[in-house]
């Protein structure tokens, strides 16, 4: 049921208006943050405000004016788009708190830019979220990959450069070449519509040739999911500041990515052809290929970050090989997922950056004995590795949950043999930096007597983990808000 409302268009711009604001208090940082949390606040505010209306079934548009024939950019407010929301703007609020302390803590350079483009960002991924046709969908993508750059070259050194020119390469390049063309042959196809529906933008007579590669077109285009072979930007974007990495990772920019791979199966092609031509299947082994493999080069990375991002390109690979098996409790694990592996993985994000501002260590080796040193961070980082690798009491327990229900009811044990060995693997490349930093001492020289000081990263860096840290396990205990939004995308 479709009902207009100015909600989404205020929920939407109110960071954009945060930006000269944050521009006119470039020399006021107390001020200038002050907006920032204003803003955020307010947009978390807002989409709590429409939350009601959503779980009654009601679609919430706003339509800014025709940009094709017949293909307005336009806001509908479902309840996928509002699972989306509630976590990139909740998480934005502790990105914002968790950076002053990393921000002010290492005396970075250029806060009031790195401030900007945050905003900038969290806009663009409500535009995402509450896109309501491809083409409004496809202009906030981009949106965000410019806005995001800035943040991606903070440091201003040749590696930050560097890693940059990957950044935009992979994923401006990738959008143009394979999404652009795929949504025109949409628009082609479909007589002049690319709004999403309950069922299927195209006609059956499409072939299965010609669905496979449309289909294709668009999973690897939305290079933002991370699946290889285009995901080499991911870990490259490490180069950034670590609030940064939890934007990347966590808030907005690849969970816009799967997030638009699921809006693709469900809203433009629909399940129902999906098995009719038959073409999921090639989906489920880039999907299921890339979480072993990340996973196995995970295991090999000293860099603590760099661990992380690949950690992360294997469970996004999750939230796109769910929604391949084309089943109820598939669909249902990846949106969860969105949300569960939001709070593990930032939950992690935040504690790599304390340590490195704490300690100024980033390699895994380093931190042997560190759980003496940084007891709160290093509990944090055990309980989002609990999450990541789906044992309960954590959130990451339904979202994996659901997708192993899922291959068992599409009958892909070989996909259900996957999940296993993945958790497995997540197990073997996370657990053991909690276990060493708590239960081995570090390297000691002869004569030296150990001293223990407890030195946490500042508060503004431990509060937010900790919250984080917390959220995952409290989204285990009340996970019905995020089963009720999902299910009204289930039950179409």
């Amino acid at each position: 049921m479709l009902e207009f409302s100015l909600i989404p268009l205020f929920t939407w711009i109110v960071s954009l208006l945060a930006v000269p604001m944050i521009l006119l208090f470039r020399k006021r940082p107390d001020a200038r943050e002050g907006v920032t949390f204003l803003a955020a606040f307010l947009k978390l505010g807002m989409i709590f405000m429409m939350l009601p209306l959503v779980k009654e079934g009601k679609i919430l548009h706003f339509r800014f004016g025709e940009i094709l024939p017949g293909i307005p950019i336009e806001f509908r407010v479902d309840g996928l788009g509002m699972l989306f929301a509630l976590v990139a703007s909740s998480l934005w609020i502790l990105t914002t708190l968790y950076s002053l302390g990393y921000m002010r803590g290492l005396k970075e350079h250029d806060q009031t830019r790195f401030f900007v483009c945050f905003a900038l960002s969290l806009s663009a991924t409500i535009g995402v979220a509450f896109a309501g046709n491809l083409l409004t969908l496809y202009i906030f993508y981009e949106i965000l990959s410019l806005s995001t750059y800035p943040l991606v070259t903070h440091n201003g050194d040749k590696e930050a450069r560097s890693g940059g020119r990957t950044y935009l390469s992979h994923l401006l390049g990738t959008s143009v070449a394979f999404v652009l063309p795929a949504m025109i042959y949409c628009y082609v196809k479909s007589g002049g519509d690319l709004n999403f529906t309950d069922g299927s933008l195209l006609s059956t007579n499409i072939g299965s040739d010609a669905g496979l590669i449309v289909l294709l077109a668009f999973t690897l285009g939305f290079a933002k999911s991370g699946l290889m072979p285009f995901h080499s930007w991911l870990p490259n974007a490490m180069v950034a500041p670590t609030p940064v990495s939890a934007l990347l990772h966590a808030v907005a920019v690849v969970k816009v990515g799967v997030f638009c791979v699921i809006r693709v199966f469900t809203g433009v092609f629909g399940t129902d052809l999906i098995k009719e031509l038959d073409i999921a299947t090639v989906i489920s082994y880039v999907a299921a290929f890339t979480i072993v493999v990340s996973s196995l080069i995970a295991l090999t990375q000293d860099n603590l970050k760099r661990r992380l991002a690949f950690s992360t390109v294997g469970q996004l690979a999750y939230i796109v090989l769910g929604v391949s098996f084309l089943t109820s409790n598939g669909v249902t694990g990846s949106a969860m997922h969105i949300a569960m592996h939001a709070f593990g993985k930032i939950t992690l994000f935040f504690c790599a950056g304390a340590i490195f501002v704490a300690t100024g260590k980033k390699y895994v080796s380093q931190m042997v004995g560190l759980g003496r040193q940084m007891p709160v961070t290093m509990l944090a980082f055990l309980l989002g590795s609990l999450s990541i690798i789906g044992l309960p009491p954590f959130g990451g327990a339904w979202s994996k949950w659901y997708l192993f229900l899922g291959a068992l009811e599409a009958d892909q044990l070989a996909m259900a043999v996957v999940l296993i060995i993945s958790s497995i693997l997540n197990i073997a490349y996370l657990l053991p930096i909690p276990i060493n930093a708590f239960f081995r001492r570090p390297p000691q020289e002869d004569g030296q007597v150990e001293t223990i000081k407890i030195k946490e990263a500042p508060m503004a860096c431990v509060v937010p983990l900790s919250i984080t840290a917390v959220g995952g396990l409290l989204l285990f205990i009340f996970p019905e808000l995020g089963f009720e939004l999902v299910q009204l995308i289930t039950k179409k």
